[in-house]
């Protein structure tokens, strides 16, 4: 039985669902609606409107960074999640939410300090990290899942 690998996610240009196969990235997938490129190799924004949505019918594990733009352990982290997202696409999905423009979501899964690291399978949290890592740890986190 061959593993389904599929992601929900919000085309970063005209904000419509696709659901992408993820065993076809290679392929270069596009948005259902505009046509233009759902890019997998870089974090992927979501938002307290579909952030339910796409962490639930996504069937690889889902990484989400909750991050603020003027963070500064976020800025850091940034670049090892854009390098985790770009070596694993198709294996996971790295999620980007920023807790001031989505204020719902963040406080719903408890989160105190930013960067806060979740991981999702199925919908439900199977894993969290919180504060900047060095890349080391972050592999080792993110193998643990």
């Amino acid at each position: 039985m061959v593993e389904m690998r599929q992601a929900t996610v919000a085309c970063p240009f005209c904000s419509t669902l696709n659901r992408v196969d993820l065993t076809k990235v290679d392929k270069g997938p596009k948005c259902g609606s505009c046509g233009r490129p759902i890019l997998l190799d870089r974090p992927i924004a979501v938002s307290d409107a579909n952030f339910d949505q796409v962490t639930t019918d996504t069937t690889v594990p889902v990484v989400v960074d909750f991050y603020a733009d003027w963070c500064g352990p976020c800025k850091i982290m940034a670049p090892l999640l854009d390098d985790v997202a770009r070596r694993r696409q198709g294996e996971l999905l790295v999620l980007k939410l920023d807790t001031d423009r989505n204020p719902q979501t963040g406080p719903r899964f408890g989160i105190r300090g930013i960067p806060t690291l979740i991981v999702f399978r199925n919908g439900k949290e199977v894993a969290r990290k919180v504060g900047a890592v060095p890349q080391a740890d972050l592999e080792g986190f993110l193998n643990g899942i």
